[in-house]
């Protein structure tokens, strides 16, 4: 009965979402942008905040934060101003496209480009692909939701990481599956969430051009460039990206640590901020050594820079990322969930087979 009552509060917060995106297309859309259409979806901004509180389970509610009061609220900010994806193109032509574009974390490709870099330009080295289709993505994401169920014989620091493995997982597999569906409805062809974040040669690499690619894209328009132009006063247009990347990985930083609050609904350690921000110093003395030496093009070779890239990403993932959710017992309480979802599923599927005999 939890997980029904649960899913019942899900389609009430997408009913919500709903609304407030016919609200934003029909009407704010039509109010001028600036200042006016801002304070018109101020209610917007603020329903989206507390629509995760009306989840008691921490996947959904995790979801529905990165989705909505993230991800969509800062489109629908850019929006505002009349910046960003939702301000032209496609999406002001089609009340479902304009939706799927703000709920989801991916951007339609448009000229057969993709613009999703923080960072500054920046060539990635040849390496060797090892490409996962979505079927690959689920297998191995049941498998290692399976392997949990063997959490006590294995050591902390390799279950972390195996959580590491799980995250990337999930986040292909929700994008692709929404992916799919979009493409199916609409005919539009999106960008994958990541790609081969796996396969990094530098952290530049691993956060500009590989993983979460719509959070990245977003972070650029709303902090990294209103940033970048405004220190170009004090340091010039070549340093100025410096900064700008700092700011937007502690921002990126308060979000995550507002997600986690959803999820686990304790006061905030800071830790998931210190993540980014340790990150975000070591990518901006990163960059900094490298258009000091060589003007960006001096690198090593993948088959040393890879390994160190990310076993440095997922060291201090076990150290600041994933703490702060184990504590709390969240990552047991969202594999148990996925398991009673599946559960009910089955039940649900089993119910509707007899009454169809």
């Amino acid at each position: 009965m939890g997980m029904e009552d649960e899913i019942k509060r899900l389609i009430k917060v997408c009913l919500s979402i709903l609304a407030s995106l016919c609200y934003t297309y029909f009407i704010a859309s039509k109010i001028p942008k600036g200042k006016l259409r801002f304070f018109s979806l101020l209610p917007i901004f603020c329903l989206f905040t507390i629509l995760p509180l009306s989840l008691s389970t921490a996947l959904p509610a995790g979801v529905i934060a990165l989705f909505i009061t993230w991800v969509g609220s800062f489109k629908v900010l850019l929006f505002s101003f009349g910046l960003g994806p939702l301000s032209s193109g496609p999406p002001l032509n089609s009340l479902p496209l304009f939706i799927f574009s703000t709920c989801l974390p991916i951007k339609a490709k448009q000229g057969g480009q993709q613009h999703h870099q923080i960072a500054p330009n920046h060539k990635t080295p040849q390496n060797p692909k090892l490409p996962l289709n979505l079927p690959t993505k689920v297998l191995l994401f049941g498998i290692l939701v399976a392997l949990t169920d063997f959490t006590k014989y294995v050591h902390p620091n390799i279950l972390l990481s195996q959580y590491c493995c799980m995250l990337y997982l999930f986040v292909d597999i929700i994008v692709g599956l929404s992916n799919a569906t979009l493409r199916a409805l609409l005919g539009v062809q999106l960008e994958s969430p990541s790609n081969e974040p796996y396969l990094s040669t530098s952290l530049q690499d691993f956060w500009g051009r590989r993983w979460n690619l719509m959070v990245t894209n977003t972070l650029r328009h709303t902090i990294y460039k209103p940033v970048q132009l405004a220190m170009e006063t004090f340091l010039g247009p070549k340093w100025a990206s410096l900064p700008a990347v700092f700011v937007a990985f502690l921002v990126s930083g308060l979000m995550h640590e507002l997600i986690f609050f959803y999820m686990t609904r304790v006061p905030p350690t800071w830790e998931v901020t210190w993540y980014f921000v340790l990150h975000g110093m070591c990518l901006v003395v990163e960059f900094g050594v490298k258009r000091a030496l060589s003007g960006g093009r001096w690198q090593l070779h993948w088959i040393v820079s890879t390994p160190l890239t990310i076993g440095f990403v997922m060291v201090t993932a076990t150290w600041l990322f994933f703490p702060p959710l184990v504590r709390n017992g969240v990552d047991a309480r969202a594999i148990e969930e996925c398991k009673e979802l599946v559960e009910f599923m089955k039940e649900k599927l089993k119910w509707d087979g007899l009454h169809t005999v």
